[in-house]
């Protein structure tokens, strides 16, 4: 009799044990992400090249997907919340709104909204991943300590140009600039680089944007007589460099320069994160998972919200927490690093929370190159070679 009372309490207690256990499993983690993104789309000069209207958000829901199928094994779940912000809206509402919801929140902002959002959300211990802005001055003196960079910045995009004009002995250039002011910060990065690996640029001109409209019926007939004139009587060159942020002039440059010569820079052959084109190293089954889920091909700030957002949930995965904090601190660590689809696995710079990548080469219908290139050698990561490195950094983390 007492063994069997023994035997029934025993039987209970494993059964009560047993469902609580099952209850804790059954009850996923949760784990918001916050997408803050711009309303307004650019304008292009082609219109093969405007943006959709799902530009970034699209690869951060793609993300959200492949972050689930890897959650369901460990007992989390991804969501994510989207914001468009209007260019008359104050951005900080906007990330204040998100932040009682997540502890990150994608920033597809520019330079000053960023750290101005940045700025409002530190007391609240919220990471922001920056997926658009490629400012320099963020990582460097103006670097925040809850800003984690997943865009490249313009001096890794012109490193990694600079780096192949070099390898192919395009050492002398004709540097053609937009009169905008972003126009103009890419043309600093572009000097930096010729400067940095053996470059030497024979002339620089400056394009000015004179606020005439950008398609018209008349515009093939004034652009073919006003591109060749306008690049006439250089110095002999090797290749034209444009720096054109502002879409512009670049785009008619290819072809219609007054000496036969290659276009590279915002034109021609350029420096991207990411490229519809590219197919290596497994890229062509993200891309076909990508169409399937928008119905396009996948841009470059696509691909960066789609590698924030498995930043995340790498984190995730390794800490096996929904811990903001510990998440962060992993990303932060020596032990971080996420696969992109790139040929190597990218790791953030402790110095600024730059994520080291490398930079894409493409003409617009293929990957011509990937940089680093073969024989830019660095102490630590060829990766490296590209922007600032840690010996001339000016951010300090805080």
């Amino acid at each position: 009799m007492i063994r069997s009372l023994i035997g029934a309490i025993s039987l209970v207690a494993f059964a009560a044990v047993a469902f609580a256990v099952g209850a804790a499993a059954a009850e996923p983690v949760d784990i918001a992400i916050g997408y803050l993104g711009r309303a307004t789309v650019p304008q292009t000069l082609s219109p093969v090249d405007q943006p959709a209207a799902d530009d970034g958000i699209a690869g951060a829901r793609l993300a959200i997907e492949d972050n689930n199928t890897t959650g369901k094994f460990l007992n989390q779940r991804f969501t994510l919340l989207e914001h468009r912000v209007k260019d008359e809206e104050d951005p900080t509402q906007a990330a204040d709104d998100l932040a009682a919801k997540t502890g990150f929140i994608l920033a597809d902002l520019p330079a000053d909204a960023l750290l101005k959002v940045a700025d409002a959300l530190r007391p609240r211990g919220v990471t922001l991943l920056n997926v658009g802005a490629t400012d320099d001055r963020l990582r460097e003196q103006d670097c925040r300590a809850n800003v984690i960079h997943v865009a490249p910045t313009r001096s890794m995009l012109a490193d990694g140009l600079a780096q192949y004009l070099v390898w192919k002995q395009w050492k002398r250039w004709l540097l053609v600039t937009g009169s905008h002011d972003n126009d103009k910060l890419f043309a600093d990065a572009l000097r930096r680089a010729a400067t940095r690996f053996g470059a030497k640029i024979v002339e620089e001109r400056t394009f000015e944007d004179t606020g005439g409209a950008r398609r018209t019926d008349s515009g093939m007939t004034l652009i073919q007589r006003q591109m060749p004139v306008f690049t006439q009587r250089a110095p002999a060159y090797d290749v034209l460099v444009a720096a054109d942020e502002s879409e512009v002039f670049a785009s008619y440059l290819p072809y219609r320069t007054w000496d036969p010569r290659p276009v590279a820079g915002s034109a021609g052959l350029k420096p991207t994160s990411w490229d519809p084109a590219q197919d290596q190293w497994g890229a062509t089954q993200l891309q076909n998972r990508f169409v399937k889920l928008a119905s396009r091909r996948m841009s470059a700030l696509d691909m960066q919200a789609w590698t924030a957002v498995r930043m995340i949930g790498e984190a995730a995965s390794r800490v096996n927490s929904g811990d903001p904090k510990a998440l962060v601190d992993f990303m932060k660590g020596p032990n971080f690093s996420i696969a992109a689809f790139k040929g190597t696995r990218l790791t953030l710079r402790d110095w600024n929370l730059q994520l080291r990548q490398p930079i894409l080469l493409s003409d617009g219908r293929m990957i011509v190159s990937v940089s680093p290139q073969e024989g830019f050698l660095h102490q630590v990561s060829e990766l490296d070679t590209l922007g600032g490195d840690r010996p001339e950094t000016k951010c300090k983390l805080q």
